[in-house]
């Protein structure tokens, strides 16, 4: 699996990295994510430290800005995530209202008057911060279809997961997060770990420019 893991990881460091600001004029309708973090390294390189799609057809640039640039942690699992770890590490109480959902109808019910909208503010100024400033990606272009770029996706993130060479460093920001599966994989992913890895026939749609 480390070989594979290795191959994965030399395809991805040829493909062009792009990191905040992108240029929507370089980012493809549809596609798959890797995401590289600063001072993250595996196979003697950048390690991939996530791995990401988006549900609808043609809406890849409106995923990308809503995890670097949109600050609304219930629109980006990742940002989210990034906010959990910065607030867990820094002990904040807050932690337990950015958990709560203010986006979704029932929701914004649920949840109404619950949360300090001053500190929600500030932590997700700070992991827009720590976002634009950390992480880098390039990207795997597909076509359109949901269900195969999900596919796809799960095989990618298992086969980081399942490496035995993708290890965290002892500072990486996960690390402190109260997701376990994000500590245990060194991930940003918690679904789609530790499943089937990817195919020779995947390995030749990555290796595509």
């Amino acid at each position: 699996m480390s070989e594979l893991c290795a191959t994965l990881h030399r395809m991805a460091w040829k493909k062009i990295r792009m990191g905040f600001p992108f240029e929507p004029s370089a980012i493809p309708s549809n596609g798959i994510y890797l995401l590289f973090e600063k001072g993250e390294k595996g196979h003697g390189g950048d390690r991939i430290v996530r791995v990401g799609t988006h549900r609808g057809d043609d809406n890849l640039l409106s995923r990308l800005r809503e995890h670097f640039i949109v600050e609304n942690k219930d629109r980006s699992i990742f940002r989210k995530n990034i906010g959990r770890a910065l607030l867990a590490r820094d002990d904040e109480p807050f932690l337990a209202q950015w958990e709560l959902d203010l986006t979704s109808h029932e929701g914004k019910i649920a949840n109404a008057g619950k949360v300090d909208q001053l500190k929600k503010d500030k932590t997700e100024k700070k992991a827009t911060r720590y976002i634009q400033d950390q992480f880098g990606f390039v990207i795997i272009p597909t076509g359109r279809g949901k269900e195969t770029r999900q596919a796809l996706e799960e095989r990618l993130i298992s086969t980081v997961s399942l490496c035995k060479e993708c290890k965290a460093s002892k500072g990486w920001l996960g690390q402190h997060s109260p997701v376990e599966r994000i500590c245990e994989s060194g991930m940003w992913n918690y679904q789609g770990l530790w499943k089937i890895p990817v195919t020779s026939k995947d390995l030749e749609l990555i290796r595509k420019p």
